[in-house]
């Protein structure tokens, strides 16, 4: 058999470095807001972040519940040992829910559809399914609206008595709980309590009642009810436009420089030539793009830390690589090249990216290809920067 490369593996062309110490600060911190217990919000393989390894450290920093959006990823929690409440939302009527059911995992309900689908299920293996009944409160996304709520709610309690499902809570979701003052959060809560009203007197007694996502559970506590679901929080970005609460970023995009080149003035660089150099300069090739999750849009503004310094990305960000126009620091190839992190030193953010590429951070942590290698830091208990650790 031939074999391909050598004894030694070589260092990556491009990693993320997950610090799961921070995940738990976060964790622990959000915590402390509420007096109703957290969902940590899991799906996308954590944002990004990695499924197994967040999953185990929001648990063991004080989550008790889980938040996913398949089956795919409930189960997948379940056939690692994964034993705590996981709610999954967004589903087909007409998917096949038997594995989760016997998975022990709850389904969100938005329709008369969806709970016939579940019940269906549950009626085929014998066990009865655990439901959250969603109301669509002015998001106009998911859930049942106004007009439907009383047939969504009769139906779930027909079922119910027939021992087909349990209706273990009701939820919504919140349209601008970045802005505590809009009117539409207020409006929600009212519309919400009523959806929660209509539901009790049919005969319904929801073990859960929840609303709150990241943004509300910080700033809305009229919001939080039973459970509050952690989201983007949890991995660092501060989901309030007003204010701050002491989240630590938890991933660090690095790449290395694969070449370098003096430029004359005058030099085109990239597709299109959208960037071209004012004055002699040296020009660097970094090894990632945006197949691994470098936004394209976010080329003309981007910058990225070399060297101790902010460099301005050069023209277009192609699929695997970029070019950074580095003036006159003495980059040799091999050097790191930090596209975000914590800021500590002075590096770009993950929430600049999203301001460069006109998105927001959770697309782009959650836009990090398979290409690139994770590294995992550990929850510590001694006192080191960021840098060391990372550097470790």
């Amino acid at each position: 058999m031939i074999k391909y490369g050598g004894t030694e593996p070589s260092p990556p062309l491009a990693e993320t470095i997950v610090d799961l110490d921070a995940i738990a600060h976060n964790t622990r911190l959000l915590a402390a807001q509420t007096n109703a217990t957290m969902l940590a919000v899991v799906k996308a393989n954590a944002f990004g972040h990695g499924v197994q390894a967040v999953t185990r450290t929001v648990l063991d920093a004080g989550a008790q519940w889980l938040g996913v959006t398949s089956r795919a990823e409930a189960l997948e929690l379940r056939d690692v040992g994964i034993t705590a409440p996981i709610l999954s939302w967004l589903h087909a009527p007409d998917e096949d829910f038997a594995p989760v059911i016997t998975a022990d995992v709850d389904l969100s309900a938005a329709s008369v559809d969806h709970l016939v689908g579940i019940a269906a299920s549950a009626r085929r293996i014998g066990i009865p399914a655990n439901v959250h009944l969603k109301a669509d409160t002015g998001l106009s996304r998911g859930g049942a609206t106004d007009r439907n709520w009383p047939e969504l709610v009769s139906q779930a309690r027909s079922l119910e008595q027939a021992g087909l499902i349990r209706v273990r809570g009701v939820w919504s979701h919140l349209a601008n709980a970045e802005q505590p003052d809009h009117p539409s959060v207020a409006g929600q809560i009212h519309e919400f309590k009523r959806a929660l009203t209509f539901a009790r007197a049919t005969g319904l007694s929801p073990e859960v009642t929840h609303l709150a996502n990241s943004a509300a559970l910080i700033g809305v506590p009229e919001a939080h009810f039973d459970l509050v679901r952690a989201g983007i929080a949890l991995y660092g970005p501060e989901p309030m436009t007003d204010r701050t609460v002491g989240l630590r970023a938890t991933m660090t995009l690095r790449s290395r420089v694969i070449l370098t080149k003096r430029v004359p003035a005058g030099t085109g660089v990239s597709y299109g030539h959208d960037y071209t150099t004012s004055h002699e300069t040296t020009l660097v090739l970094v090894s990632i793009g945006f197949a691994d999750g470098v936004p394209r849009c976010a080329g003309s503004r981007a910058e990225v830390w070399i060297r101790g310094r902010r460099c301005p990305i050069a023209g277009r960000i192609a699929m695997d690589q970029f070019v950074a126009d580095v003036g006159d620091l003495p980059v040799r190839t091999g050097d790191e090249v930090l596209v975000f992190g914590t800021g500590e030193r002075g590096e770009p953010t993950v929430t600049e990216w999203a301001g460069w590429a006109g998105t927001n951070p959770h697309e782009i942590l959650t836009g990090i290809g398979a290409r690139v290698s994770r590294r995992y830091l550990p929850v510590r208990s001694g006192q080191t920067t960021e840098r060391e650790r990372v550097n470790a």
